[in-house]
């Protein structure tokens, strides 16, 4: 493998500044798993213009194959990672829109990613990082962000913050390739990572929500629960109405004429479980406040 015959492009760099948001972007911190044996090497090869088009063709698939309504499903038929092998990606090249490059070859993918696992891997990353969100993600978190933390009505910004993070996680094809990774490349060493690497960016900035609706409200967690217990409690329950709404729409988790969801009752039962307020705290331990109201045992 020669480094010293990486791609270039006749236009140099401005090539990548005309691509798209957010493959314009540096996705050296992005791209983990591209087949090159140093730091600088990978890093000039995460923000060549052919690597951004064969995520974008990765993408489209993402949105053809596990999106809403796919045709695939419609005739019955379950593909799961098949439609990522390494010759429909460099076939789905052709259908580029431009800038990306329309030119795609096994050979080529193989010498970006040697193996499909680090592709996926890589388009995992690359579909949940955060400036791959939706347009207008970044200033709705921030809208909801300020209502939770110091808005009058708390129960509203939490049914509102939960009725939009459920229902966009149903129509995400990343979010339903994620949640379909955890049974699916279950023994896959690389895809776990990424999944591992995932949860890690997502809680954390979620985390960082929750430390701060807790300081500016006055609230503390009951003892022996973390921040960290909140944060996966959250997690896992979201998952799991985003897994329902997709497999079961009837089941009725998410209201979208009222914009409300399951969610958020699940969501306000566990804050108030799981928190108190600082200066009128019980000091017991969730089991202890439990036991003390159904089995009528004082501590």
């Amino acid at each position: 493998m020669a480094n010293v015959n990486e791609p270039r492009d006749p236009r140099g760099k401005s090539w990548k500044r005309e691509l798209p948001f957010p493959y314009d972007q540096d996705l050296s911190g992005v791209l983990r798993h591209l087949n090159r044996r140093t730091r600088m090497f990978r890093a000039r090869l995460s923000n060549d213009p052919v690597t951004a088009s064969y995520l974008a063709a990765g993408m489209r698939l993402l949105g053809r194959h596990l999106g809403p309504g796919t045709e695939e499903r419609a005739h019955g038929e379950r593909p799961f990672l098949s439609f990522l092998s390494q010759r429909a990606i460099a076939a789905e090249v052709a259908a580029n829109p431009r800038p990306f490059t329309r030119h795609g070859s096994v050979a080529s993918l193989r010498d970006r990613w040697s193996a499909q696992s680090d592709f996926v891997a890589d388009l995992i990353h690359f579909a949940v990082w955060r400036d791959n969100y939706r347009p207008g993600y970044q200033e709705q978190r921030a809208a909801n962000t300020k209502k939770l933390v110091s808005g009058p009505d708390f129960v509203r910004a939490v049914h509102e913050t939960a009725f939009q993070h459920t229902s966009e996680g149903v129509s995400m094809p990343s979010v339903r390739l994620g949640l379909a990774l955890m049974t699916a490349a279950e023994g896959d060493e690389e895809v776990m990572q990424a999944i591992s690497a995932m949860y890690a960016d997502y809680l954390g900035s979620w985390k960082e929500l929750y430390a701060a609706v807790i300081r500016e409200r006055g609230l503390r967690l009951r003892p022996g629960l973390t921040l960290d217990d909140l944060a996966n409690a959250l997690s896992a329950a979201t998952d799991g109405m985003i897994l329902r709404a997709i497999g079961d729409p009837g089941a009725g988790v998410i209201d979208h004429d009222n914009r409300r969801s399951l969610m958020g009752t699940v969501a306000l039962a566990v804050i108030h479980a799981f928190l108190e307020p600082d200066e009128d705290a019980s000091g017991l331990t969730l089991e202890q406040a439990v036991a003390a109201r159904f089995d009528g045992r004082s501590f």
